[in-house]
């Protein structure tokens, strides 16, 4: 049985906090998506951002079974039409200008497509909706979802629940009307794009998850679930469920 390939983005190093200046320009992802990937059948990818060669970027795309957008820094405003935030963190406008591309071709195609944390995101504004630039600034009531492990939290830090749809693919992964998330944002969707649903709430309302209905595999989620797959049986679900998706679509059994 062919294991199916799946497409992770990578991101501009130059692009990371701290990162010491003088170091040639480098495209690096973290390694826990591709472990989990793997981990769960398929065969990952690390894509390099070819933002200004569309036919390469095209050619890559179409030899992918499916498409994991992960964390990382903010998305730019201007791809949602709003001016910077005096709180907007970096950006990296090359990734934003591929992820929006990939993740729209995704949609058009029934391209199954995972989104975590920025990779929500990133899906919300590639098919028209927008976000909070700063929850603390902008959410009133918010909690805190700013867990960063820059301010020595840890990645698996488990911050706050996330309540969940039922009869959604999150809650048939968790078998649970909530769950306990690690939470490492400041942006959050503000206009939920008219092709999504949320499936997942914090409890400030902002929304944690969302799918699509009409896709074959179409899933985002606010929280980090990468970080869980090695030792939690549900999020391995989610995680097989996306790589299953993608065998699918690949004429896989």
């Amino acid at each position: 049985m062919r294991r199916p390939l799946i497409g992770i983005p990578t991101q501009t190093l130059q692009a990371i906090d701290d990162i010491p200046a003088g170091l040639p320009h480098s495209w690096v992802m973290n390694s826990r998506y591709s472990l989990a990937a793997a981990a769960m059948g398929a065969v990952p990818v690390m894509l390099p951002l070819f933002a200004d060669d569309p036919e390469t970027l095209r050619a890559l795309y179409d030899r992918l079974d499916g498409l994991l957008l992960a964390g990382g820094v903010d998305v730019d405003p201007a791809a949602f039409g709003e001016a910077p935030h005096p709180r907007l963190g970096r950006t990296d406008p090359p990734r934003d200008a591929v992820e929006l591309q990939l993740a729209r071709w995704a949609v058009e195609d029934g391209k199954p497509l995972f989104g975590l944390c920025r990779g929500l995101q990133v899906v919300n504004v590639a098919l028209g909706g927008s976000l909070w630039q700063d929850i603390e600034a902008q959410v009133n009531g918010a909690i805190k979802h700013d867990y960063f492990p820059t301010a020595g939290y840890a990645r698996d830090y488990l911050a706050h629940d996330a309540v969940l749809a039922g009869g959604s693919r999150l809650h048939a992964a968790f078998g649970a009307p909530s769950i306990r998330v690690n939470s490492m944002h400041h942006q959050a969707i503000k206009v939920l794009a008219p092709a999504l649903h949320a499936t997942a709430h914090a409890p400030d309302g902002v929304i944690e998850g969302v799918e699509s209905d009409t896709h074959r595999f179409l899933v985002g989620v606010q929280w980090h679930p990468e970080m869980f797959e090695p030792s939690d049986p549900r999020t391995q679900r989610l995680f097989r469920s996306f790589v299953d998706a993608a065998r699918r679509a690949a004429g896989g059994a």
